[in-house]
C-alpha cells in the first residue's frame, strides 16, 4: 500500500514513534511518505532517508498561547495540504495517518477521503482537549472547538491507533468505535545505542549527575525540576549533584532564566536539543531520570516517551505519580504524589543516596521494557490496524 503519514508537531525522523511506525510500516512492504513541518534542525524541504520519502512544510512556530496556536495550526494546514497535493499528483496514496496533536488534520484528509477513497488511520498520541485545558487552565469557547474537531476527526477514520489503553478508553467511549476499528499501539525506543559508553565529563565534578529529556513546554513541569534542584543544593545544602536537561521548546528561555535567576548556572546544564550521539552517552552517565510531568487530567494520559527511554537505558525513574506513567514505568520508578518541587527534590535525593535501590529499580524498568513493553509487540498491532484499514 503507499501510505501518507501526517505530524505537525514534531519533524521526522526527530520524532521517534512516528519514525519507528514509518518504518516498520517500510519493512513489511509498504510505500511510505511523511510530512512533518520544518523545525528543531530538520529543514530539508524534501529528502529521501532510508527508503521514506519525507516532505517538510514551514510552520510559524511553536506556540506559547492561543493566538499563537491559530497562527501555528493555520500555517501548519496550508503547508500539509500543499505537500499533500504534491504527494497525490506524484503518485498518490491509499492510507493517510494522522498523527495529532492537533486534531484538525480531518482537514487535509477529507478531500481526498471523500473525492479518492482514500482511508483513514487516527494515531492519538494525546487527547487534545485534555492538554488544551491543562495549558490554559480554563475551559471556553476555544475548548469546545477541540472538541469538535476530535469528534470530526473520530468520525471520518475508518481505523483509530493510541498509546495506551486509557487513552484508547477515552477515544473509543466518544466516537463510540467498535473493538474491531480501535488498537494499542505503545510507543517504545528501539534505535538507541543503549551501550554507549559513559562520560564522566557530563559530570561537571559532581558525585552525582540527573537527568531530564524531553520537550520544555508549558505542560511538561520542567519548572518543577529546576526548583527540585535548588531546593536540593540550598535548603538541603548539597552540593555533590549536578543536573543535565537535555531538550528545547518554547518554554527553554524561561527556563533558562529561572534557572539562572536561583543562581544555579554551575549545577544545570541545559544544553537544548542534542544529538542522538550525544543523548546516548547522557543516558549512560546519568544516575537517573527525572519526569516532571505534573499530575492532571492531561498527563495522567500521556505515555512518556523519556520515562521508557531511561528505562532503556536501566536507569530508576523519579517522577510525579500520574497513571499512565505508573503503568509504564512499573518497579522501575519512585512516585512522588503531589506536584511539589521539595517533594520531587527528597525522592530524588532519597534515591541517589541508595545505590543498591537504584540498580535494582533500573533493572526492574529495563526487564518491562524489553519484556513486556517492547516495539515488536507494538508493531504487530500497527500492522494489524493497516490491514484492518
Amino acid at each position: 500500500m503507499r501510505v501518507l503519514i501526517l505530524v505537525e508537531n514534531l519533524p521526522v525522523p526527530f520524532d521517534r514513534r512516528v519514525w519507528q511506525e514509518a518504518c516498520a510500516l517500510r519493512d513489511a512492504g509498504h510505500e511510505v511518505t511523511v510530512i512533518c513541518p520544518q523545525m528543531r534542525g530538520c529543514t530539508q524541504p524534501e529528502e529521501v532517508l532510508e527508503g521514506i520519502q519525507i516532505y517538510r512544510h514551514w510552520i510559524s512556530g511553536e506556540a506559547g498561547s492561543l493566538g499563537g496556536f491559530i497562527t501555528e495550526y493555520a500555517s501548519a494546514l496550508w503547508g500539509e495540504l500543499t505537500c499533500a497535493l504534491k504527494v497525490w499528483r506524484r503518485g498518490g496514496f491509499d492510507i493517510i495517518h494522522l498523527c495529532n496533536p492537533p486534531d484538525l488534520l480531518f482537514l487535509v484528509a477529507l478531500p481526498f477521503k471523500l473525492l479518492g477513497g482514500v482511508k483513514v488511520i487516527f494515531d492519538v498520541h494525546d487527547l487534545w482537549p485534555e492538554m488544551f485545558e491543562a495549558k490554559f487552565g480554563r475551559r471556553g469557547l476555544f475548548y469546545w472547538a477541540v472538541r469538535l474537531a476530535e469528534r470530526c476527526t473520530l468520525a471520518l477514520a475508518d481505523v483509530v491507533i493510541a498509546t495506551n489503553q486509557s487513552v484508547l478508553a477515552a477515544v473509543k467511549k466518544r466516537g463510540r468505535l467498535h473493538d474491531d476499528r480501535a488498537f494499542v499501539v505503545r510507543t517504545a525506543p528501539n534505535r538507541m545505542n543503549a551501550g554507549a559508553a559513559p562520560d564522566a565529563s557530563l559530570r561537571a565534578g559532581k558525585m552525582h549527575l540527573v537527568g531530564y529529556i524531553g520537550v520544555m513546554g508549558s505542560a511538561d513541569g520542567v519548572q518543577y525540576l529546576v526548583h527540585a534542584a535548588a531546593h536540593i543544593l540550598k535548603t538541603r545544602g548539597r552540593a555533590d549533584v549536578h543536573f543535565l536537561l537535555m531538550g528545547s521548546g518554547p518554554e527553554h528561555a524561561d527556563l533558562l532564566a529561572l534557572r539562572d535567576q536561583l543562581g544555579l548556572q554551575d549545577h544545570i546544564s541545559m544544553p537544548g536539543r542534542v544529538s542522538d550521539e550525544f543523548l546516548c552517552r547522557a543516558l549512560s552517565s546519568i544516575d537517573l531520570g527525572v519526569a516532571c510531568d505534573p499530575i492532571n487530567a492531561y498527563n495522567d494520559h500521556c505515555t512518556m516517551n523519556k520515562v521508557l527511554e531511561y528505562m532503556a537505558f536501566a536507569r530508576p525513574v523519579v517522577m510525579f505519580d500520574t497513571v499512565e506513567g505508573r503503568f509504564s514505568a512499573g518497579d522501575g520508578a519512585v512516585y512522588v504524589g503531589e506536584n511539589s518541587a521539595e517533594k520531587l527534590g527528597d525522592a530524588i535525593l532519597a534515591l541517589l543516596d541508595d545505590e543498591a535501590r537504584r540498580l535494582a529499580l533500573g533493572a526492574a524498568g529495563h526487564a518491562r521494557l524489553t519484556q513486556e513493553l517492547n516495539w515488536e509487540r507494538s508493531v504487530e498491532q500497527l500492522l494489524a490496524a493497516y490491514q484492518k484499514a
